[in-house]
């Protein structure tokens, strides 16, 4: 069975103080997608204007990634424009241009709806529900979310929260949505909300993961050098790691604890979600 991703699929524009690339394929659901196909099939739904280029597409099918559900529609593809730091941890929004991506309704092709894995990108938080409705419950369902939606749709996002079993969340996120400043106390806090696991981005720094039983700490992989800044702060790449775990686990037990210890196998996640995070060029 295969991996379900609904989100974006983006043009962007990335300024660096080291370089710079112009309308390069960017988007959530593109970086999950391509990280997640090392350990599974993935069938990709999200929606693209006539502008986008075909090479793109042709990158997505030459690793097997399904594109079925990868709609054009007319106009021109949703794009971003952003400015990075010298340490390229915090950026600056310069544009953002929704376009086709505004008026994004997914609709689940009928062979798509009994995914073993749900990764319901950065969008809405009522249209993930809406993708929720219309598949077979799966396994795991993982979602990640964003400062914009915690304070425009509060209450949709913590009625989505309850039907998830995994959200990804940067630190100044996971502190946002609860109030509390310590980043424990905050990640407790999401785990009440609703799902069992909760994974907070810290950028350069690696993320930390939090379930009812343990917490775990994993740095990120250093690297001296990437096409492009590691965006690992501001994408969810490591959600398409995080599925190997599920894989090597049968249903019912994955992220078993194993003798006080958290789950192995973390590092290799991260380090792919960095990996693909970091270069956007194929």
């Amino acid at each position: 069975m295969s991996a379900l991703v609904v989100g974006s699929v983006a043009l962007d524009t990335v300024i660096t103080p080291f370089g710079r690339a112009d309308d390069a394929l960017g988007g959530s659901a593109s970086f999950f997608s391509v990280a997640a196909r090392l350990f599974t099939p993935v069938n990709l739904v999200a929606v693209v204007g006539d502008d986008f280029p075909k090479e793109h597409v042709a990158l997505f099918q030459r690793r097997g990634i399904d594109t079925s559900g990868l709609v054009t529609a007319p106009g021109r593809t949703f794009r971003w424009t952003g400015e990075y730091s010298f340490d390229l941890n915090s950026r600056e929004t310069l544009d953002t241009q929704l376009n086709v991506f505004a008026d994004f309704d997914p609709v689940i092709p009928p062979a798509y709806r009994q995914p073993r894995f749900l990764f319901l990108a950065n969008i809405d938080p009522g249209l993930q529900r809406r993708v929720l409705d219309q598949v077979d419950r799966p396994e795991m369902v993982l979602m990640d979310t964003m400062n914009f939606w915690i304070e425009r749709s509060r209450e949709s996002l913590l009625e989505t929260l309850r039907r998830v079993d995994l959200v990804f969340l940067n630190d100044g996120e996971t502190r946002e949505l609860t109030g509390e400043s310590n980043l424990i106390k905050a990640a407790r806090a999401v785990l009440s909300m609703g799902p069992s696991i909760v994974v907070v981005k810290k950028g350069e720094h690696g993320s930390l993961l939090f379930t009812r039983e343990f917490t775990f700490s994993a740095p990120a992989y250093p690297i001296e050098r990437l096409f492009l800044p590691d965006r690992t702060a501001l994408r969810p790449d490591r959600g398409g790691g995080h599925l190997r775990r599920g894989l090597r686990r049968p249903p019912g037990q994955l992220f078993r604890r194993e003798r006080g210890r958290a789950p192995p196998g973390r590092r290799d996640r991260d380090g792919h979600g960095l990996l693909r995070g970091g270069v956007v060029q194929p």
